[in-house]
């Protein structure tokens, strides 16, 4: 994701024009049982949000970190879709950016047959990129004249970001356990007074909060696009 932040910054896909982020996952399309999945649909426990705080609010920090765009308005159709469910299971989003560019969150924990299925899909004005969390080393960036470029953990093409996040050599497989390495060194880096550009802060987190309170008013309200308006520290 660094690297697909670099070359959106750099220009390579234009001006970011669509924003497509899902977050499928199906563990929880029947009654919840054991311990993780009761407090997930528990109200006292899990806050106002259910699958929005869960697993949406990650795909919303993924859509604005990536692009680099702040997202300003939503349209939330949040809904608890298994029976006597008191939060929502399943939401769909559409979201307006600072820059004029449109976007779509979809976040489920009822899809049947997901495991954990994060993907994002950013349209330029002439190339695209695509990437899926359980395909973590391959980023693939369509160019406007037809071209597929398949980018990889370890490819020589990277650039400094990206490399300084990759450890092992082209073909062998690393992911989720080293993005919290990564998140340790950027921890490292800022205990020491160096510049940690790409480490998530404060202001991260409070959008996080407002995004996954407006997205549940919103929808409880049936209130249409909504600013989404973020509280002065």
């Amino acid at each position: 994701m660094r690297e697909a932040r670099a070359r959106i910054t750099a220009g390579e896909i234009g001006k970011v024009r669509k924003v497509v982020v899902e977050y499928p996952q199906g563990w929880l399309a029947g009654e919840a049982s054991g311990k993780q999945a009761e407090w997930r649909v528990d109200p006292a426990r899990s806050g106002l949000g259910g699958c929005i705080g869960d697993i949406g609010v990650h795909a919303f920090h993924l859509a604005e970190f990536v692009t680099g765009l702040t997202v300003t308005a939503l349209l939330a159709d949040l809904a608890a879709v298994v029976p006597g469910r008191a939060l929502d299971d399943d939401c769909t989003i559409l979201l307006r950016f600072d820059t004029g560019a449109r976007g779509v969150l979809m976040a489920s924990q009822i899809s049947v047959g997901e495991r954990n299925g994060l993907r994002i899909r950013i349209y330029g004005e002439h190339g695209g990129i695509d990437w899926r969390q359980e395909s973590p080393n391959v980023l693939t960036l369509h160019h406007g004249d037809g071209r597929t470029e398949i980018i990889q953990a370890g490819d020589a093409a990277l650039g400094p970001d990206a490399c300084a996040a990759t450890r092992m050599p082209g073909g062998h497989p690393e992911g989720y356990l080293e993005a919290f390495a990564n998140l340790y060194s950027d921890f490292a880096r800022m205990l020491r007074g160096e510049p940690a550009p790409l480490l998530p802060g404060i202001d991260d987190g409070v959008r996080s909060m407002a995004f996954i309170a407006t997205a549940v008013d919103a929808s409880a309200r049936r209130a249409g696009w909504t600013p989404l308006i973020i509280p002065e520290a």
